[in-house]
């Protein structure tokens, strides 16, 4: 299996490789030469499997030989053994033909723990083998942080380095990047939003002579590895809703575009599914384009949702890759476009774009309204990217074909939200009940990529 890179003008790549090196040399991002298929029959076979079953079966093909099967089984048994529900991934049933995806069940209590907890071991069978060191620098907007560190704390071969925006995450995600006492992660409180996070981190892998130096791997969604990850729970929760023998629709609630992407691969592996929903917020940017075909940043709004506070979603660029044929210089010239203010999709690519996704957004009201009303119906608890979800969901379904709607993070990582909404306080899990009283550890750091890279160099030569 070989990895080429969105714009066509990097190094051809094998799996272990692409997983190391995160952001291409040319600024794109690795994706499979060639997207593996899954016969009918094989998805049915999955009926009944542990979630670990599946997850071999789904990601086997695309890493080639970088692991025997023994191996890979290992790392994937290892991945998962912390979550706190025997299923991984649980549907909960709202309302008739439409599902909660319950994905907040991992050590952190979000979504990128699919991800995080299987990249982590993949990275540490990787280097154990090789007897490498890699310095990890990942942009997070609340989740991603928290799952990295939660992952990667106390790793011999990694140092991890996270930047977060200053006052725009929860108080909950930043005390999960905070209190790790271990000496190899990092919280880098950075002025500005996610985006300048984001863009500071391609800053860096762009600067080859840092990238180089320090070994720097990347594990936002950046990463094919961490989307690949996410292609399972699309699977397990179709297939027990009777996939491959009727389809099935998703609503994502989505920023960075990398959880809704990885349904996009699970549908070009055959899974049978109908509509991906592009849920958004208030920064609907992403609405926007696949409404109008402009794509143009105009700010970020700071929300109840702050994990989806984002203007430029990186993984867009995947998607705009296969809506243009593959075409790795037409991609290029887009992105290149978006430096300078922003860009327009052509009709073509537009058109691609909407076989395959719909789209809605929710307003801040809109948001606390959901959270109200589905626990008074229902007695669930939503947190507000969840709520988000179901508010679009209810919009776009289509009552013959099941919808799943991704509960993506658990409602006490958002607890001031939640309960205003709900007049509940949704309380963390035992295991995490003393996260108020630990001491924390960060640094606050300005927006300057000199400034960042002179302090991941310094922390990593001591």
């Amino acid at each position: 299996m070989k990895y080429i890179s969105t714009r066509g003008k990097a190094p051809v790549l094998n799996f272990e490789e692409a997983m190391l090196t995160g952001l291409a040399r040319d600024g794109g991002l690795y994706l499979p030469e060639t997207i593996p298929t899954m016969s009918a029959g094989e998805i049915a076979a999955l009926s009944g499997q542990s979630y670990e079953e599946v997850a071999f079966r789904v990601m086997r093909p695309f890493i080639g030989d970088t692991f025997s099967d023994d191996e890979f089984r290992d790392i994937i048994a290892k991945a998962y053994a912390g979550f706190g529900h025997a299923a991984r991934a649980p549907l909960v049933q709202l309302d008739s033909n439409h599902f909660l995806l319950e994905l907040f069940h991992g050590p952190t209590l979000a979504f990128k723990d699919f991800a995080m907890q299987l990249i982590g071991q993949l990275f540490q069978a990787s280097l154990k083998r090789s007897g490498n060191r890699v310095t990890i620098a990942g942009a997070t907007s609340g989740d991603t942080g928290s799952a990295a560190i939660e992952a990667f704390k106390g790793l011999d071969a990694v140092d991890v380095f996270i930047l977060f925006p200053h006052g725009r995450v929860s108080e909950v995600q930043r005390r999960q990047m905070t209190t790790p006492g271990e000496s190899n992660v990092h919280a880098l409180a950075m002025d500005g939003h996610f985006d300048d996070c984001q863009a500071r981190v391609k800053d860096m892998f762009n600067d080859f002579d840092f990238r180089d130096g320090v070994r720097l791997a990347g594990v936002n969604s950046i990463n094919f590895a961490r989307v690949l990850a996410q292609v399972v729970y699309y699977f397990t929760s179709a297939v027990s809703l009777g996939a491959p023998h009727r389809k099935v629709s998703f609503t994502v609630p989505t920023g960075n575009f990398g959880d809704i992407f990885a349904g996009f691969i699970a549908k070009k592996m055959g899974l049978p599914i109908d509509r991906l929903v592009v849920a958004t917020n208030q920064n609907d940017i992403l609405h926007r384009c696949l409404s109008t075909g402009e794509y143009k940043p105009d700010g970020v709004i700071p929300s109840i949702s702050p994990s989806m506070d984002i203007q430029v979603s990186s993984n867009f660029e995947r998607a705009l890759y296969y809506a243009y044929d593959q075409d790795g210089a037409a991609v290029s010239q887009l992105m290149d476009e978006l430096n300078a203010g922003g860009f327009n999709v052509s009709q073509g690519a537009l058109q691609a774009l909407r076989e395959v996704f719909d789209s809605g957004h929710c307003s801040e009201e809109e948001t606390s309204a959901t959270i109200r009303d589905m626990y008074a119906a229902t007695g669930e608890l939503l947190c507000p990217h969840s709520a988000v979800g179901v508010k679009v969901a209810n919009e776009t379904r289509n009552s013959d074909v099941p919808m799943i709607t991704l509960a993506t993070a658990h409602p006490a990582k958002f607890p001031a939200a939640v309960e205003e909404a709900s007049g509940r306080h949704p309380d963390l899990p035992a295991r995490m009940a003393d996260l108020y009283d630990r001491p924390e550890r960060v640094t606050r750091i300005e927006n300057d990529l000199a400034a960042i890279e002179t302090l991941i160099r310094d922390r990593i030569a001591k």
